[in-house]
């Protein structure tokens, strides 16, 4: 029975094996869901947060309700941790992609689950977890408005990121990539917070590097230049996520510049435009890539370059032409990863009708360190192989001298975070 006062514990989750994977990539931000959640939450319940990159679960804590959310990755790790605390008589709700994606599956070890955005449901639930009534399973019919999100729980941000701190202003893609699972969790309907409340926000954190936590931040790129207009007077230095369009609007890129845009994190996927057609995603012209990075580095901002290796058109070739690519343009940094048909999205349907799911072992779908299908022009092997020399490779101590030498945006962070990754990856040789 519940006491007067709940205590609910959060967790932002992330098994032993997916740290291991993330630690390569030098950068690994504050996750926002958890105390973005805690926002809605009751003033008289005691919320606590443990954010498993940070610190381990205390299972001895003594809580009323614990919510986790989590990726594919770890949902064995999840599914662990939640049978112990139901075993114990703890009220376990889970939610985030994996549960949107398989949610029978993640039904069997929860009391109770989320399926797609939670907080249309998150306060109905709190209220009727605190009366004894609530359902076993709640469902985002629809995506809900931003118009009156709340700000973050600052104070259960734990990650010590480098960055001031982290919000969103959007959220969702009008795009439909076969391989991405924002389509399938956010059901393709970009939204925006409204301005003047995302303004306020930016400016609460009292730091220097702020990370908007954006699906697509080009999504709406009126929306764009309205948002970059408010945060110009604040100061801060930002970055966020994109897409190619961004490259084409000549007052999107000056605004972002002015308002302080660092780095854009765009992503190209693949140099091949038959790869491109193959997953929806045609939209990529692949033979406007150095254009469009050419147009972005003009203003001053760098451009990390999304890149996924395993797509049918790919052959063994692939891996040294999309390094010669990033090299000629002068790419500041890169996110290699191995293609991985996540459940629920129509990559894994096509390639599950085919035969060529090889696991479904989910601790092996995180992009870096297996293959979880058969790959069409490549072996398994293959691919693994050409994904480690493609690091190898770009953050070689040759090609980030190749690179930067002609980057027209400054070395005095883009320098210090490539040797990160350098020495990031030697130690894990």
């Amino acid at each position: 029975m519940s006491r007067a006062a709940p205590t609910l514990l959060l967790v932002t989750a992330s098994s032993p094996g997916i740290q291991r994977v993330r630690r390569s990539r030098v950068l690994n931000f504050q996750q926002i869901t958890m105390p973005y959640l805690a926002a809605f939450v009751p003033p008289h319940w005691t919320v606590l947060h443990v954010d498993e990159a940070v610190e381990p679960i205390n299972l001895e804590t003594p809580v009323d309700l614990v919510g986790i959310t989590f990726h594919t990755p770890s949902a064995s790790h999840v599914y662990a941790l939640a049978d112990r605390f139901r075993q114990r008589g703890t009220t376990v709700a889970l939610g985030g992609p994996h549960v949107t994606l398989m949610p029978d599956e993640a039904q069997a070890h929860a009391d109770v689950i989320f399926i797609g955005e939670a907080e249309t449901h998150w306060p109905e639930f709190l209220a009727g977890f605190e009366a004894g009534q609530h359902r076993r399973r709640y469902c985002s019919a629809e995506p809900p408005g931003l118009a009156h999100a709340p700000m973050s729980r600052k104070d259960l941000f734990h990650r010590r990121d480098h960055t001031a701190g982290v919000l969103f202003a959007t959220r969702g893609c009008a795009h439909r990539c076969d391989f991405c699972t924002v389509a399938v969790m956010y059901r393709s309907h970009p939204r925006q917070r409204p301005v003047a409340d995302v303004a306020r926000e930016y400016a609460s954190f009292r730091g220097k590097v702020i990370i908007l936590w954006d699906d697509n931040i080009a999504g709406d790129l009126e929306y764009a230049r309205e948002l970059f207009r408010a945060l110009a007077p604040h100061r801060k230095w930002w970055s966020s996520q994109a897409s190619i369009h961004a490259a084409g609007d000549d007052e999107f890129l000056e605004l972002a510049a002015r308002s302080g845009c660092k780095q854009l994190f765009i992503g190209l996927e693949s140099i091949s435009q038959a790869s491109m057609n193959e997953v929806s995603k045609g939209f990529n012209r692949v033979d406007e890539y150095a254009r469009a990075i050419e147009r972005i580095h003009s203003h001053g901002i760098a451009v990390q370059a999304g890149i996924v290796f395993g797509f049918d058109h790919d052959t063994p070739a692939v891996f040294e032409e999309t390094l010669d690519f990033l090299e000629a343009a002068a790419v500041q940094n890169a996110t290699f990863n191995i293609l991985t048909p996540f459940p629920g999205t129509r990559l894994h349907e096509r390639l599950a009708a085919e035969g060529r799911i090889l696991t479904r072992d989910w601790t092996k779908y995180n992009g870096r360190t297996d293959v979880v299908f058969q790959p069409r022009r490549m072996s398994p092997e293959a691919l693994l192989a050409g994904y480690q020399y493609a690091n190898r490779r770009f953050y070689s101590c040759a090609s980030i001298y190749k690179r930067l030498s002609r980057s027209p945006v400054g070395l005095f962070w883009t320098l210090p975070l490539n040797l990160a990754y350098t020495l990031s990856l030697r130690y894990r040789q």
